[in-house]
């Protein structure tokens, strides 16, 4: 019985009591028509036919609004419904949509579903997340990875960033989004080196792990088997101190070029991402895409625009409410001390017969020696030390006599200012234990920790030396945090 329903491509058709599907339909030379089809029912699937009208009289096709839907009383029901939702799971989703990435244990602000949406619009997902600190740069790493494994390309995962920031984003990555990271710290990959054989990649023993990024740059054997490594995701936390610096290229951008090479999808995380410099900028977006800018010194944001992100939390103010807390700002000045006041005297009246011939040289240390005593005597004496060390070494030191004598009235005048003179520092004890006029810090209150930052490591020391006998504090109680010690001693200070 011929169907008064029409043929056409995607069509169902009962044929030899058999069921197909019309892939197409062609008109032949006697005016009829041929039918390619696919077969559906279990004998003839997928077998491909094709069915001419005149020989197929009685071609009937299936109408979908006829179909009946019967209840399965079979006991293998459940199991049926398992293995259909088990086989649609195991279909990786395309498009841009999300799909499993908001269901991570935080609560989720839209905005940071943008970076995820926008990086799955590309064929590679590769880009800049230069979010301001605070709006979650992690958590929106963590989304878009979970979306690239839920489609089938996050197998194999490398992190690398910052020494004390190796714990913390491991356990977001594994509390927040089930992703397990191995950490290949130095006790790491010193591990796993004496599991494998001497020529095997360690980084083909675990397939998603974190590594501190001055971990590889300081191990040519590591670089190696960067070099011949393959990841489907790479993340570069902390991604400004890989850009290019004053023209050249510093190990930890060599090692990010090489990482940049080295995957498919590649993150890069920042919140600092632009130090004024279009070409060192330029070096973060050629390792995301190196066809993206023609001229490094001279670029559009048009030209780059789909591969970075960057929002204020005034750009997302409207979402978070008040989920920010106001920053407060306090500014506590100083009074100098005499002995402070001589040194800084004798520092502005130094005159370099040497070091000033090179002018910019001359002047350079000048103000490396002003920060320095600006931070503390201990750093600048520390600088000064260094210097004149420096000068005696060379084999022309008799013709710097006069820079290392100048150097030395300086020491001898450093020396003088000790931690009742340090002005900065006296006013540092009233802010932390004044009641009424600073913190009223109590060293009882063990939940009641204060971090104080300075750019030198001599000044972290000096304090630390100091403030634990004028505080009266255990040894215990005060902890030195630099990026000088070795990671498995940062992640201790910082778990502590």
């Amino acid at each position: 019985m011929q169907s008064t329903l029409p043929i056409a491509p995607g069509a169902h058709i009962l044929v030899r009591d058999a069921v197909w599907r019309v892939l197409q339909v062609n008109r032949t030379s006697n005016g009829k028509d041929a039918w390619h089809v696919v077969g559906i029912s279990e004998i003839v699937n997928d077998q491909e036919a094709i069915f001419l009208e005149e020989y197929e009289p009685s071609v009937e096709v299936l109408d979908p609004a006829e179909t009946q839907l019967e209840v399965d009383t079979s006991p293998g029901h459940r199991d049926s419904l398992l293995y259909i939702e088990s086989l649609l799971r195991d279909v990786p989703p395309t498009g841009p949509e999300l799909h499993i990435g908001h269901q991570a244990a935080m609560d989720l602000l839209d905005f940071q579903l943008d970076p995820a949406r926008k990086a799955l619009c590309q064929s590679r997902p590769r880009i800049l997340i230069a979010d301001a600190v605070g709006l979650g740069k992690t958590l929106e790493a963590g989304i878009l990875m979970s979306e690239l494994i839920r489609r089938g390309r996050g197998k194999r995962i490398l992190v690398a960033t910052v020494k004390s920031m190796l714990t913390q984003f491991q356990k977001e990555m594994w509390c927040r989004f089930s992703i397990p990271l191995v950490r290949l710290d130095s006790l790491g990959l010193q591990r796993i080196r004496q599991h494998i054989p001497t020529n095997h990649n360690p980084f083909y023993y675990y397939d998603k792990t974190i590594i501190s990024i001055d971990t590889l740059k300081q191990n040519n054997a590591f670089r190696a088997h960067v070099e011949s490594a393959w990841w489907d995701i790479i993340v570069i936390d902390e991604a400004h101190n890989v850009a290019k610096r004053g023209g050249g290229r510093s190990q930890r951008a060599r090692i990010a070029e090489v990482l940049a090479e080295r995957s498919d999808a590649l993150l890069l995380l920042s919140a600092t991402p632009h130090d004024g410099k279009a070409r060192s900028f330029a070096s973060l977006m050629n390792m995301l895409d190196p066809t993206a800018i023609a001229n490094p010194d001279s670029y559009t944001r048009k030209e780059i625009d789909g591969l970075f992100l960057r929002r204020f939390k005034k750009d997302v103010q409207d979402q978070v409410g008040k989920a920010f807390p106001e920053r407060r700002i306090a500014k506590a000045r100083s009074n100098a001390s005499a002995s402070e006041e001589a040194a800084f005297n004798v520092l502005v009246d130094m005159e370099f017969s040497r070091l000033d011939q090179r002018r910019h040289a001359g002047m350079l240390f000048k103000t490396t020696l002003e920060k320095s005593i600006f931070s503390s005597p201990a750093a600048c004496l520390q600088t000064v030390e260094s210097r004149i060390k420096r000068l005696l070494s060379r084999k022309d030191a008799d013709d710097f006599a006069n820079d290392i004598a100048e150097l030395r009235a300086l020491a001898e005048a450093v020396v003088n200012i000790d931690a009742p003179s340090f002005g900065k520092y006296q006013k540092l004890l009233q802010v932390i234990s004044d009641k009424k006029r600073g913190f009223g810090w109590s060293p009882r209150k063990k939940d009641d920790r204060l971090v104080i930052f300075s750019e030198r490591i001599e000044t972290l020391k000096f304090l630390r030396d100091h403030l634990g006998v004028d505080l009266k504090l255990k040894p215990a109680q005060v902890a030195l945090l630099h990026g000088g010690l070795s990671d498995t001693d940062q992640q201790a200070i910082v778990e502590d």
